[in-house]
C-alpha cells in the first residue's frame, strides 16, 4: 500500500480510494471548498487539489447528497480494485444523507 509518512495529493487520494469516478471530479469538489482535512486536531477546508494528505488524517466531503467522514489509512500507489481502495480508509462515522443516516428507511 504505502509507507509510513508518505503523502499524496488530496484529489489523487479521493480518486484512488474510489470516492470519485475521475480525478478531475475530485479536484473540482476540492477546489469548490467542499472537502475538509483534519490533522492533529486542526480541521480546515482544503482549497487546493494539491493539498497533501497522509495516514491518520481525517477527511470530510460530500458525494452527491451524502456526507462522508473517513480516516486516511494509507495513500496507495494506484487506483486499484475496490478491495484495495477500501484499505486506504476507515469510516469515522456512517455516511449521512441529507435526510439522515444512509440506512434510515422512512416508514411511510
Amino acid at each position: 500500500m504505502s509507507g509510513e509518512g508518505e503523502r499524496c495529493r488530496l484529489d489523487v487520494w479521493l480518486w484512488r480510494a474510489r470516492f470519485f469516478k475521475t480525478r478531475s471530479l475530485a479536484a473540482g469538489v476540492v477546489a469548490e471548498g467542499g472537502v475538509f482535512v483534519e490533522r492533529q486536531g486542526q480541521s480546515r477546508a482544503a482549497d487546493r487539489p494539491a493539498t497533501p494528505v497522509e495516514a491518520g488524517d481525517g477527511v470530510s466531503f460530500r458525494t452527491g447528497r451524502t456526507l462522508r467522514t473517513v480516516r486516511v489509512l494509507g495513500v496507495g500507489t494506484r487506483r486499484g480494485p475496490a478491495t484495495e481502495a477500501r484499505a486506504l480508509y476507515a469510516e469515522i462515522s456512517p455516511p449521512l444523507d441529507d435526510a439522515g443516516p444512509a440506512d434510515h428507511v422512512d416508514p411511510a
